[in-house]
């Protein structure tokens, strides 16, 4: 029974534990929805403690469900929502304020006049990433500044501050632990990737304390042990990685040229690179794609902000839909003569535009323009988006080690419409895996493989399975012709002229 991983996975809308059992199936699921606040026009938080709760919930309930005890379990793994970042008391271990999420913008101030000042080459050069307020850095230090004698204390070394893994390690450790991973580390704006260590170069821009950031891991480490008041045993927490590349891992792109895309509120794309450290010229992200055994694997990065959000806009703002999975049915009733297309610029967008300012948009609406065709363009507005980070892709990465086939995961690939129209826009196959757990899976397979419990890198990529193939069945002059128009809705959009 010691075979058995519990994958922790603590994304943007909700909190789920799974739990695999030694041939990597599910064995069990608990999943827990948490809240999303707004205070204001591009302003997104959560609550730390409702995420504390929600983790500890779902992971009793998928034991539960797998008619397991703790002491069945022979590891943890955790994967998470990356960008998102929480400042906490080392002593009491209480948030001080909301977590600032991914997805939040009220940092964009502070990223322009940092522009303005030239500092984007210098954090581009040393992260990989750009100035956006997507990464935690800008986060943490608007943290420090706005909440009533942060600075004082974070300079006294009485606060902490991570990314939802370093929180959470924190809480199961007992206080035992601040740490975090390379992945998670290499999405903050404060991680050199070439010495793979906070740089204090970057941390004194932001005026971060160094002391208040956690030690960085390999992705597969001890990170320390889930104290048995928890989950009734002691249990080794054995891997970490933030949510896409953990997907990354899931899908076993383990070789430079393999590709994955997540579709789940935002949609992320990356492209292994090896140990090849390539500085893009089309803005995309240069990250980590995992650390083992102190090697650093690397990879191209596209985000798109806003995937499954626009569904969920369709069904809570617009009330089109009463549930997710009826998006793409409505999207296959719209009249094919109508060219409606939506740019879900709703926070901005990211690659490879970067355009924070960007808010979202439709265009060639007609009096004829109904719910099916609000479906259909966004979802389209998915696969549009994905065409763009693989053409800057292809731009930045050697011809012949191009990804010839995307790995896909994540809530929306269950669509078959929505695959279907993904691999007809991309002009190229789409392999949706028998397991559709791929980012759980692979901050399972961390922590098995650290435990000694699982397979290695080859022997996991052989099990990796195949559900279905989607082949672009899309005539040539149909697929350019919505290619054009999408390109101009994007240009009609985009706050400053390109």
């Amino acid at each position: 029974m010691r075979g058995h991983i519990l994958a922790i996975d603590q994304g943007t809308t909700s909190s789920r534990a799974i739990v695999f059992d030694p041939h990597m199936k599910v064995a069990g699921i608990g999943q827990q929805e948490i809240t999303q606040f707004y205070p204001a026009s591009g302003w997104v938080e959560h609550d730390p403690e409702e995420i504390w709760e929600s983790v500890v919930s779902t992971c009793r309930e998928a034991l539960k469900t797998a008619n397991l005890s703790a002491a069945d379990i022979a590891a943890i793994g955790i994967t998470n929502q990356r960008e998102t970042v929480v400042i906490w008391d080392r002593q009491t271990g209480r948030p001080i304020h909301n977590a600032l999420v991914w997805q939040d913008r009220r940092t964009a101030p502070l990223c322009r006049r940092l522009k303005r000042d030239g500092l984007e080459p210098t954090f581009s050069r040393k992260t990989g990433l750009l100035l956006d307020p997507y990464f935690s850095g800008t986060k943490i230090a608007w943290l420090l500044d706005k909440v009533k004698g942060a600075r004082r204390r974070a300079e006294r070394g009485e606060l902490l501050a991570g990314t939802i893994d370093s929180f959470l390690i924190w809480r199961l450790t007992g206080g035992r632990r601040h740490v975090t991973d390379a992945t998670n580390a290499s999405r903050t704006l404060l991680f050199n990737l070439k010495r793979q260590d906070w740089d204090d170069e970057l941390l004194a821009i932001l005026d971060v304390p160094r002391a208040l950031l956690p030690a960085v891991e390999d992705c597969a480490a001890d990170f320390g042990a889930a104290e048995p008041g928890h989950f009734g045993a002691a249990i080794p927490i054995l891997g970490v990685a933030g949510d896409q590349q953990a997907a990354t891992i899931g899908q076993a792109c383990f070789l430079p040229g393999m590709m994955k895309s997540t579709y789940g509120t935002g949609c992320f794309a990356i492209l292994n690179t090896g140990g090849d450290l390539v500085r893009s010229k089309n803005r995309l992200l240069t990250t980590v794609a995992y650390r083992l055994g102190g090697k650093t694997t690397f990879a191209l990065e596209g985000s798109i902000f806003i995937a499954g959000a626009a569904v969920q806009w369709l069904r809570d703002g617009l009330k089109l839909i009463a549930r997710a999975e009826l998006s793409g049915p409505l999207a296959a009733e719209a009249d094919e003569a109508q060219e409606v297309y939506l740019v879900p610029a709703f926070v901005g967008l990211g690659a490879p535009y970067w355009d924070a300012e960007a808010r979202g948009a439709m265009f060639g609406l007609t009096r004829a323009s109904g719910a099916a065709e609000f479906a259909r363009a966004a979802l389209e507005a998915v696969a549009f988006q994905t065409r763009d980070l693989l053409t800057a892709m292809h731009r930045d990465w050697r011809a012949e080690q191009r990804a010839t086939v995307l790995r896909v995961d994540g809530g929306m690939v269950a669509s078959d419409w929505t695959m279907q129209r993904l691999a007809d826009i991309l002009d190229a196959p789409v392999d949706r895996p028998a397991i559709l757990e791929t980012t759980a899976l692979g901050a399972a397979w961390l922590a098995g493989w650290q435990a000694g419990v699982w397979p290695g890198t080859e022997a996991f990529a052989e099990a990796w399975a195949l559900e279905r193939r989607f082949e672009p069945m899309m005539a040539p002059g149909r697929r350019a012709a919505k290619l054009a128009g999408w390109r101009d809705a994007v240009r009609r959009t985009l706050s400053r002229p390109r």
